[in-house]
């Protein structure tokens, strides 16, 4: 059979029906899962109704429908980042009951999802500074009672970002709080800065939770916390298990022999352990690995609270995540220490798990499908999807074909990448052409860029312009020593990084040195605008929420998680503050000599919008053609589908100025100088 071969076409010109209407209707993934008796629940993303959470259930018959009726949004802004949101149970009575946080007012909501009812309030609301924020509710339902669900209760005190205290609270099932904030019992005394939700055993002894201080992230150093729980319900004898400074334990579990499972980075990556409360050995109580050295990642970076990598099942397996740049679902035996894989098309799970009986649910995507709720049963090893499934709303010929590259860096160090050229079936480049390419610079800094369908993604390569996403030195997933690349190196390991995969691509003829961007959001847009004023390679890019001044930020202008970050990243501000002015973008602008779009949400408080204010004020006058875009009722990630389509449709008017390309299918950019 002969097919005939695609005519060519400029790059960048390239016809696609991947619009940016299509590629923001399936931004974000599912999340948060857990089980409500036989059934399974999790949230997933609603661009269209607000950008607001849906909380989801599927149904033991198999149809699936939301749990919560608009307007309800089942997201929490615990340390800005949120967590787990929710928690469900099955009454006595086989009622069912949710208690959830509505992002709106933060407050914590009781519905019984069957009953004709609306959700009623459990929590008061605080006009003070923040308010008052939950996360990672764990419902106890006492015999004979109301019940309480215990949870992190995130307080502010006064009107700063960190003027802010987190602990463990035990809230009444019975409402007798809504109004009163007395009636909310305190479990924990405050001696830690940040706090996950107590995990408890299985007989109901003892409670354990991570816990961590300013100036420390969580992929620093972590303790595990324990305490007795007594007959009233109270903690005692709290004192901590395992974790230091300078280990990272980012989940805990309780096993039914009462053994406590944890992930921890000691060695160098983030792997699977034990430890026994009761043996006690010289003072020491001694753990163990359950797996020897792999080489691989079993955990992850704690920027939500209740994130779960792995989840013992009842017959003795523990379903795990694990991997080297990309994830897999595995099952492992602990007594014999075989990890099964679960073979499949994914090539990331998100770091949400959950278990019924031999079931195991998680949230996974591959390079030719978006995230979906997947179910395996470990009794037959048949995996099944069971919640927002993948529809291929276009061809999928119009899909990507990524790559999972290396590259050499300076001092000849790894970098990891993934390509994804640009691809159509319609269109093929001109003979000797080179394509434009994009750097995407992924968030974090300690984050990762996972090797998965992204139509955003796909928005570019369909219309001939190719896109690298960068795991620069600081990424996850490869390991402390990798992650750590970044220490006091923050705008220079990064910026490095990204100038050495886009001078690669050019080295290998498969990117036009003339047709070079930058793009990235958060501490990606950091690393965009440091690229820019940093270095000559780049003909324009796109800054998204970014941070633009470190002095600013490290002096009360974010929020309290993150206002310490800067001291391991860049170094202690009292002792370096010439590096901090010196590195930001800010104080660069005469260093500026490419065209860039701005974009920022007006309701951020991670990076806000004063930054681009300031950083807009430096460069006026100077010639350099640019343009803002600021959108009301956007925090930090955009989420409503107005603001995706806009933002996008943008960022492609930016390449097709620059690049001189014709772009008529999309509104034109007014750039100013």
């Amino acid at each position: 059979m002969n097919t005939v071969p695609a005519p060519a076409a400029p790059y960048g010109t390239w016809p696609s029906p991947i619009d940016a209407a299509l590629a923001a209707s399936h931004d974000g993934r599912p999340d948060h899962l857990g089980t409500v008796g036989d059934e399974v629940w999790w949230t997933e993303p609603r661009p269209a109704e607000g950008g607001r959470r849906a909380l989801m259930r599927r149904r033991a018959d198999g149809s699936t429908a939301p749990v919560l009726p608009v307007p309800w949004n089942a997201r929490s802004r615990v340390i800005e980042y949120g967590g787990q949101p929710w928690a469900g149970a099955v009454r006595e009575d086989g009622e069912l009951l949710v208690v959830f946080v509505h992002f709106t007012d933060q407050r914590l909501y009781a519905y019984a999802p069957d009953g004709t009812g609306e959700p009623w309030p459990l929590t008061p609301v605080s006009e003070l500074g923040g308010g008052r924020r939950w996360v990672d509710p764990q419902l106890r339902l006492e015999q004979g009672s109301e019940g309480e669900v215990w949870c992190v209760l995130e307080e502010f005190t006064g009107p700063a970002p960190t003027d802010v205290r987190r602990v463990l609270a035990a809230v009444p099932l019975d409402g007798s709080a809504a109004d009163d904030r007395s009636a909310i019992r305190e479990l924990s005394d405050g001696r830690h800065r940040f706090v996950t939700g107590p995990r408890i055993s299985h007989d109901g002894r003892r409670a354990a939770w991570i816990a961590w201080d300013h100036p420390r992230m969580p992929w620093d150093g972590t303790v595990v916390m324990l305490a007795e729980i007594t007959e009233a319900g109270e903690l005692a004898g709290v004192r901590p298990l395992v974790g230091d400074v300078q280990e990272s334990v980012c989940q805990i579990e309780w096993d039914r022999d009462g053994s406590l499972l944890f992930v921890s980075d000691l060695a160098g990556w983030w792997e699977l352990q034990r430890i026994r409360p009761d043996a006690v050995a010289g003072g020491v109580v001694p753990s163990s690995r359950l797996l020897p050295p792999r080489g691989e990642e079993f955990g992850g970076p704690l920027w939500k609270i209740g994130l779960r990598w792995f989840h013992p099942l009842d017959n003795g397996l523990i379903a795990v995540l694990h991997g080297k740049g990309t994830t897999r679902l595995g099952i492992l035996d602990p007594e014999t220490g075989e990890l099964a894989d679960v073979p499949g098309p994914w090539t990331a799970w998100a770091d949400t798990l959950t278990v019924h009986g031999s079931l195991v649910v998680g949230v996974a995507a591959g390079p030719r499908t978006g995230y979906e709720v997947i179910e395996l049963d470990t009794a037959t090893g048949h995996t099944r999807t069971i919640g927002a499934p993948h529809r291929d709303p276009v061809d999928p010929a119009y899909y990507p074909v990524p790559e999972d590259r290396t590259f050499t860096g300076p001092d000849g160090r790894e970098i990891h990448a993934h390509l994804y050229p640009p691809h159509s079936p319609d269109r093929t480049g001109p003979e000797g052409g080179k394509p434009p390419y994009v750097m995407w610079a992924h968030g974090g800094p300690t984050g990762h860029a996972p090797l998965v369908l992204d139509l955003e993604i796909a928005y570019f390569t369909s219309r001939g312009i190719g896109v690298a996403e960068v795991n620069y030195g600081g990424s996850t997933g490869y390991g402390r020593r990798y992650r750590e690349r970044l220490r006091g190196e923050w705008g220079v390991v990064d910026v490095a990084d990204c100038a050495a995969v886009a001078s690669a691509l050019v080295e290998e003829g498969a990117a036009d040195p003339d047709r070079l961007a930058i793009r990235g959001g958060s501490a990606g847009g950091w690393t965009a605008a440091a690229s820019l004023t940093g270095t000559d390679l780049y003909a324009c890019g796109t800054i998204i929420y970014p941070i633009l001044d470190l002095e600013g930020w490290a002096t009360d202008e974010t929020h309290d998680f993150e206002s310490r970050y800067l001291e391991s990243l860049v170094g202690p501000y009292a002792e370096v503050p010439e590096r901090y002015r010196e590195r930001s973008p800010i104080n660069r602008t005469d260093r500026l000599t490419s065209q860039f779009l701005l974009l920022q949400g007006l309701d951020d408080v991670i990076c806000p919008p004063a930054q681009c204010e300031r950083f807009l004020a430096a460069v006026a006058g100077r010639g350099i053609a640019h343009a803002y875009l600021a959108f009301e009722g956007e925090s930090h990630g955009f989420r409503r589908a107005e603001t995706l389509v806009r933002a996008l449709e943008a960022e492609l008017s930016l390449y097709a100025q620059t690049f001189g390309i014709e772009h008529p299918d999309v509104p034109r950019l007014e750039l100013t100088t």
